[in-house]
């Protein structure tokens, strides 16, 4: 009898050792089914979000394609590129794209479309004085810039060449040649964040909540309500334009004595010959124009005569003109820059070409201005666009990824080039986050939330 109590006891004590043993076994393997399920989780999350990206990369890709078909199908007509094509969620499979552009005039509405470069300032061609007048620029940056796109080692005042810059913790040589790119400024003596993108530090043209607050949150605002940018948007090193009229025929170069028969001839294609030769007897045997505004006042041309003449005649032997700003699209800010141009001058010439559409030279610029004023800015001033930078914003079609670039494309030579590519992502979403929630949500994006604030 004790024998059997023992033997009872003895297998229920090996039967609980087995219940806890079958237990623990049971909770391990279980513990490693939830960490294998995690890790799968997680793998297929990172594996979707890598979808997402390679999707955004692609909508980038037919982005480029996109804005190369537009500017070659309206190479002859700029203004169609304003007015006929859109420029905001655009659908490439089921992800989309923006091409968006800091509204100049708008803090508080995005705007979209191709932001012409000849609308700038050219780092590398403009003068101190232009600089000075960029906003936000301050005298020593201005000198500076001078200082390091020259050849020479002469320090200007308040600038810096080599004796500067290798002083520095982390020294380097003063380049002494153009500028590549605009984000270059930022290794010039004197430049800073701050000063070129200004409370702008996503870079959307618009004035985000952060931006408003004070010391509350970055970046360090005014709190004025108002978008203080910086120079980041006026200024460019990619305009440049051959000196040839709009067929690329070359251009009559009016101080060479030797052209003026040629000058006669091109006078007879628009006047009868008596009328041409009425304005020869206007132009001297050693011609010393300042530009070709300064030979419509001398030459006593009319306005309409004028028009047909303008883009033929050149006053520079230069092969290329670099850093001419396109009356027809700079912004105030950029005219104001311009020699001698107070803002009344700006704001009659901003009226003008709202007002008109015979915009075709720079000859309409003699209309606005005064005979003094439109002959200093007439070598400043052009009404072409070659180069033409887009922020490309791209979401992927389950918004789980989105990628943000910066191309310029420059037309000259016929077919779009990309000259210049960079990412952005890593100064945030610029839109507005509905737009993201809804694509993850399986919504589709609406007008509302594309304006939305």
């Amino acid at each position: 009898m004790r024998t059997t109590r023992r033997q009872f006891v003895g297998s229920s004590r090996a039967n609980g050792t087995i219940l806890i043993v079958t237990i623990w076994v049971v909770l391990v393997l279980a513990g490693l089914a939830l960490v294998f399920a995690r890790s799968m989780r997680v793998a297929a999350i990172v594996s979707t979000n890598q979808v997402a990206s390679v999707e955004a990369e692609c909508i980038a890709a037919g982005a480029c394609q996109y804005i190369t078909s537009e500017l070659a199908a309206n190479a002859t007509d700029s203004s169609a590129l304003e007015q006929d094509v859109p420029w905001e969620s655009l659908q490439v499979g089921k992800g989309y794209f923006w091409v968006l552009r800091s509204n100049l005039e708008d803090d508080s509405e995005f705007d979209y479309g191709l932001t012409d470069e000849a609308g700038k300032i050219n780092l590398n061609s403009a003068s101190l004085e232009m600089l000075l007048k960029l906003p936000g620029m301050t005298a020593e940056l201005a000198a500076s810039i001078i200082d390091w796109r020259d050849e020479d080692s002469d320090v200007s005042t308040g600038g810096a060449e080599d004796e500067y810059y290798l002083l520095l913790s982390e020294p380097y040589n003063c380049k002494n040649a153009e500028f590549e790119t605009v984000d270059e400024v930022l290794l010039v003596k004197g430049a800073s964040e701050e000063l070129l993108h200004g409370e702008d530090t996503n870079l959307n043209g618009l004035l985000d909540d952060n931006e408003n607050d004070g010391d509350n949150s970055e970046p360090a605002d005014n709190r004025n309500g108002r978008l203080d940018g910086g120079f980041y948007e006026y200024v460019t090193v990619y305009s440049v334009e051959a000196n040839t009229d709009s067929e690329g025929n070359e251009r009559i170069y009016l101080n060479d004595a030797s052209a003026r028969t040629t000058l006669q001839t091109a006078l007879q294609e628009v006047v009868k010959e008596e009328r041409a030769l009425e304005i020869m007897n206007n132009v001297p045997i050693s011609p010393s124009y300042g530009s070709v505004m300064d030979f419509y006042f001398r030459s006593g041309l009319t306005m309409e005569e004028f028009v047909q003449l303008a883009d033929r005649l050149t006053t520079s032997e230069e092969e290329t003109l670099p850093g001419l700003v396109n009356v027809n699209t700079a912004s105030k800010e950029v005219l104001l820059c311009l020699p001698g141009l107070e803002e009344t001058d700006v704001d009659a010439l901003l009226s003008y070409r709202e007002s008109h559409d015979d915009l075709d030279s720079i000859a309409w610029v003699a209309n606005v201005l005064d005979r003094e004023k439109a002959t200093a800015v007439g070598n400043y001033i052009t009404v072409r666009s070659l180069q033409y930078s887009a922020d490309i914003i791209c979401l992927s079609g389950n918004g789980r990824a989105y990628k943000r670039y910066k191309a310029v494309f420059d037309t000259q030579g016929g077919t779009p080039q990309i000259v210049y590519w960079k990412s952005l992502t890593r100064f945030g979403w610029p839109l507005e986050y509905e737009i993201v929630e809804a694509l993850r949500k399986g919504e589709p994006i609406t007008d509302a939330m594309i304006g939305m604030r």
